[in-house]
């Protein structure tokens, strides 16, 4: 029996650590500077109160489904920028080693590196979900699994 990508979570004020800086990298992404600390305070909340509107979402400083569908920005090797930590927080996060020297690097460039972190997800996810393409690109399915935690521990 095939499975299916874990939907996104809601995310609100007062939300504990992972997917924040993640949301928060993505929210810098599309032009609501907000600090990136993994915090889901006052200014983050604003910040995705701002996008929501600049989006023509509801204005309720939820991030659910609809809020993280118009935030994701599908990124891929060559690729720059606070989307591309976005994608690299989510390496970190999974990262069991206690090394953050390990698996990818934030440094906002999707290198080789990334790109065979991604690729690694992937193929770890299309075992369980033959539809997950295998192809280096962070688009919407892969970003879905992403932020909603799937192969994390």
């Amino acid at each position: 029996m095939a499975g299916s990508i874990s939907p996104f979570p809601l995310v609100r004020t007062g939300h504990p650590e992972h997917p924040v800086r993640t949301l928060q990298q993505l929210l810098r992404a599309r032009n609501h500077p907000v600090a990136v600390d993994g915090v889901f305070g006052p200014k983050t909340d604003a910040a995705v109160r701002a996008f929501q509107m600049d989006a023509h979402l509801t204005v309720d400083g939820v991030v659910g489904p609809d809020t993280w569908s118009a935030l994701i920005i599908t990124v891929r090797r060559g690729s720059r920028g606070d989307a591309v930590r976005g994608v690299q927080e989510e390496f970190q996060f999974r990262n069991l080693s206690g090394d953050p020297r390990k698996g990818p690097q934030i440094d906002g460039i999707f290198g080789p590196e990334t790109e065979a972190s991604v690729r690694a997800f992937q193929q770890a996810l299309a075992a369980d979900i033959p539809s997950v393409a295998v192809d280096g690109i962070v688009g919407p399915v892969t970003w879905q699994a992403l932020i909603s935690g799937m192969l994390a521990l």
